[in-house]
C-alpha cells in the first residue's frame, strides 16, 4: 500500500494568472497517466494562444464561466458545473479566459505513444450533462467513468465529491489503477490520514478508499491505468 500526501505549489501561469499547481513539481513530475494538475481561481488576464500536443485535458469549472477559442474553429463558454475536454493529439492552438471569474480544475491525460499524432478534437459540456448522485450526505458528479458522455483515449474515473459534515465516503478503486484525491475545499480523513485544502493524496496499490468528512468539504477523485510508457513533457507538449 502506498499514499504520498502532495502540497500544491502557488506558481504564476498564462497572462497574470496564478494556480495552484499539484504537478509537475519539484516532488511530483508526471503521475502516470496524468501529467498535470493546476487548481484555478481567476477573474483576470488567462491564457493566450498557445500551442498543445500529445495529451487530452479537462477543464472542469466549480463557479463561474471560462472561454475556450481554438484554431479548429471551436468556440464556447463553459459555465460553473460544465467541463471542455479537448485531445491535443498531433497539436492544436486554443485559448481560454475567464468569463468574469473562473474557478476550477485542469487536468491533462497522457495520449499512450500510438496515439500522440491523432487528429485534435474539443468537446464541451454544461451542467446538466455531467450525471450527479446524491445519497447520505454525499454528492457525487462523475466527469469521466460510468455514464459520463466524454470519452477519452485513457481508462480515466474522474470525480467531483461534495461531502456534508459527518459524511462518508467509500469507493473501491479499479485493479491496476493509480491516481489521488485532491481536497478543493474543507479538511477530510482518507484511510486514517488528514488532508487539508490544496493537498492530494496520491496512491497506487490501494484497492478500497474511505473518506470521512467532520465538516462540508469538497474533493476531486481522479484515477486512470498508466500507461507504463515514459512521459517526456516539455512545457505545453507531451511527447
Amino acid at each position: 500500500m502506498n499514499i504520498m500526501i502532495v502540497n500544491s505549489v502557488t506558481v504564476p501561469e498564462g497572462d497574470g494568472v496564478l494556480v495552484k499547481r499539484l504537478m509537475p513539481v519539484h516532488g511530483l513530475c508526471n503521475y502516470d497517466p496524468f501529467v498535470l494538475w493546476d487548481h484555478f481561481d481567476i477573474s483576470g488576464g488567462g491564457f493566450p494562444d498557445h500551442p498543445h500536443r500529445g495529451f487530452e485535458a479537462i477543464t472542469y469549472l466549480f463557479d463561474g464561466g471560462m472561454n475556450h477559442t481554438d484554431n479548429l474553429g471551436n468556440k464556447g463558454i463553459v459555465h460553473a458545473g460544465g467541463a471542455q475536454r479537448f485531445t491535443a493529439g498531433r497539436g492544436m492552438v486554443h485559448s481560454e479566459f475567464p468569463d468574469g471569474r473562473a474557478h476550477g480544475i485542469q487536468l491533462w491525460i497522457n495520449l499512450p505513444k500510438r496515439l500522440k499524432s491523432i487528429a485534435p478534437a474539443y468537446q464541451q459540456l454544461q451542467a446538466d450533462m455531467i450525471p450527479e448522485v446524491c445519497r447520505d450526505g454525499v454528492t457525487i458528479r462523475t466527469i469521466v467513468g460510468e455514464g459520463s458522455v466524454i470519452s477519452l483515449h485513457t481508462d480515466v474515473e474522474y470525480l467531483d465529491v461534495q461531502l456534508q459534515p459527518q459524511s462518508c465516503f467509500e469507493r473501491r478503486i479499479a485493479t491496476g489503477a493509480r491516481g489521488l484525491i485532491y481536497v478543493v475545499d474543507g479538511s477530510v480523513e482518507i484511510n486514517g490520514l488528514k488532508l487539508e485544502s490544496g493537498q492530494a493524496a496520491c496512491m497506487d496499490d490501494i484497492a478500497i478508499i474511505n473518506i470521512l468528512s467532520a465538516q462540508t468539504s469538497r474533493l476531486m477523485w481522479c484515477f486512470g491505468k498508466p500507461h507504463n510508457e515514459p512521459i517526456h513533457q516539455h512545457g505545453p507538449f507531451v511527447d
